[in-house]
């Protein structure tokens, strides 16, 4: 097994204005683009990385999407996860990301 790299870093939780209301959190530019630069190679198309989540406590598998428009890394938060880490909209919240 691969040994995982560790970002750390606080943002805000925002919720997209499309119609499927996705909630993200958006990494920061300088982390996105370090990440993009050591290890686009694990993207498995539409700019998707696999990647661990830590958020209060509660971890979980999921991925990062990498957003041309923005040149950032996005990464989801189901409602499931919000729930049990009590999140809320607007709320700057400090995350763990392992790839």
């Amino acid at each position: 097994m691969q040994a995982k790299i560790k970002y750390e870093f606080s943002s805000k939780l925002w919720k997209d204005s499309s119609s499927g209301g996705w909630v993200f959190i958006t990494l920061p530019k300088n982390m996105s683009k370090e990440i993009r630069e050591n290890l686009q190679w694990q993207e498995e198309g539409w700019g998707r990385m696999k990647a661990s989540a830590i958020i209060k406590e509660v971890q979980w598998d999921t991925a990062i999407w990498f957003d041309t428009k923005t040149n950032t890394y996005l990464l989801p938060v189901k409602a499931e996860i919000r729930k049990k880490a009590k999140l809320k909209l607007d709320d700057v919240i400090a995350v763990s990301i392992l790839i």
